[in-house]
């Protein structure tokens, strides 16, 4: 089937870069909105799970317990950021190594992917500044700490597979579950719940990143660097490694996802879908054939 992006009759196929950022600067601006609002909302439940600010420890002694509470309020998070209307809109990547496999596919213009991975990192980044404003040393001192990413005790090579690993799953997932027409409905659910699964189980691993804005975002502000570049190219790698294996497995050299959800009430800025036209968006009604 013909590449949406590559579609001479898309709205926006003669746009260049500066024409795409004031046609959709919204979407662009709500990726800034959605991580930022998660990291926001990882320091709000750091705070209130691991600092001397909140009697939770004390009530909570077990870390694991800790941390599958942190875990569950992630998922809960990224799931409502995905099904917000917000983020039907902007499809809700919120995650760099996310957008870059939907470049790679072919189904995000390069330009928009550009501008998606930049307002993300500014999003990330201003909701953990926010954090900073608000909770001061509760937020920025050990051991909430910016809720920032580190290896953990097994050293960086363990976390930069384990970063592979998890980012390969949850891309695995988004390209399996959105090409099948009765579950495309749930990638943003199942990707909720492998957050949360992730965060429970392996955290302690690799700190549980799979997200170069979502790391950036804590060590930009708290000057802790270590093992950046685990964080900056394992999810990427991991995530683009899924595309080659879902072709060969499917045969398919396109996909149906876009968006993490793809919503008939709002606009595609990708496929060039617009509700006032009527009909469902493509992503929602194509059909592959073994190439494509």
């Amino acid at each position: 089937m013909t590449d949406t992006t590559d579609n001479a009759a898309h709205p926006t196929a003669g746009l260049g870069p500066v024409g795409r950022l004031r046609r959709h600067w919204p979407e662009y601006a709500i990726e800034a909105w959605g991580l930022g609002t998660f990291m926001f909302l990882a320091g709000v439940v750091g705070v209130a799970l691991e600092s001397a600010l909140s009697p939770v420890p004390g009530w909570i002694e077990d870390p694991d317990l800790r941390r599958g509470l942190f875990g569950i309020a992630m998922g809960l998070t990224a799931i409502g950021i995905i099904y917000s209307p917000w983020g039907k809109r902007s499809g809700a990547h919120i995650n760099p190594a996310i957008t870059l496999t939907f470049a790679r596919l072919g189904k995000v213009h390069p330009a928009d992917a550009a501008f998606y991975i930049l307002f993300q990192f500014i999003g990330g980044t201003t909701g953990i500044l926010l954090a900073a404003v608000l909770f001061g040393a509760f937020f920025t001192d050990p051991p909430v700490m910016y809720v920032v990413t580190q290896p953990g005790v097994h050293g960086p090579w363990i976390a930069f597979a384990t970063e592979i690993g998890l980012s390969f799953g949850l891309m695995m997932m988004i390209l399996f579950v959105s090409a099948r027409a009765n579950l495309q409905d749930y990638v943003g659910l199942f990707a909720g719940i492998m957050v949360a699964t992730y965060i429970t189980s392996v955290a302690p691993l690799s700190g549980m990143s799979i997200n170069p804005a979502r790391t950036f975002a804590s060590a930009a502000p708290s000057g802790v660097w270590t093992a950046w570049w685990i964080y900056f190219t394992a999810p990427i790698v991991g995530m683009l490694s899924a595309v080659e294996v879902y072709r060969l497995i499917t045969g398919h050299y396109r996909a149906r996802a876009c968006k993490l959800y793809c919503c008939p009430h709002r606009r595609c800025i990708h496929c060039g879908y617009d509700p006032a036209d009527g009909g469902e968006p493509p992503c929602r009604t194509m059909q592959f054939d073994r190439n494509g």
